[in-house]
């Protein structure tokens, strides 16, 4: 997924007032403001109710459903393979995002989580903030090498503190301490 595809999804869900907030590796990169690695797919999260309107504009780029189910995650890929990962959410009284997890479980994103702006090239874009990211990718899973790298850059150049696994983080190396 390359910054022009995103920045193409981007345009599109603009033009039909859908809006979204970039997650994951395009989220870390849009909060440094650069393209620090190559990206496989384009984690976004948008509004539960915005779930059919976004999947509409999806398929008029060529987008299908490939996995999940649309009111949890969702993954959407396109002929050439581009994907792009879904996590609708319901935003409650107090503005937080309550995202229904594959196993039934609610995982609540704060309001103040949705503040985050970041830069895909010139384009300034919604994304989460570092600190969400930080908790979303301590939490849930098993972490992989980008994972750490991404965390790193986020503690290095925004100082966001790191949390479990993260804080193990040998610097030179941009992984785990052995």
């Amino acid at each position: 997924m390359t910054r022009r595809d995103v920045l193409e999804i981007l345009d599109r869900l603009d033009r039909s007032s859908i809006r979204v907030w970039l997650d994951g590796g395009w989220g870390v990169d849009a909060l440094l403001g650069e393209v620090t690695r190559r990206h496989t797919d384009l984690d976004l999260v948008l509004a539960l109710e915005d779930v059919p309107g976004m999947s509409e504009s999806m398929a008029a780029l060529g987008y299908r459903l490939v996995r999940g189910v649309p009111d949890s995650n969702f993954v959407l890929r396109d002929r050439p393979g581009r994907e792009i990962d879904v996590h609708p959410v319901r935003f409650d009284a107090a503005g937080d995002g309550v995202y229904r997890m594959e196993s039934g479980e609610d995982w609540v994103f704060p309001a103040a989580g949705f503040l985050g702006t970041g830069r895909v090239g010139s384009r300034v874009v919604s994304c989460l903030t570092a600190e969400v990211q930080m908790v979303d990718h301590a939490t849930g899973y098993e972490p992989g090498p980008t994972d750490f790298a991404d965390m790193r850059l986020l503690h290095e150049r925004l100082g966001t503190p790191l949390l479990p696994p993260y804080d193990a983080i040998d610097s030179a190396r941009g992984g785990p301490n052995p």
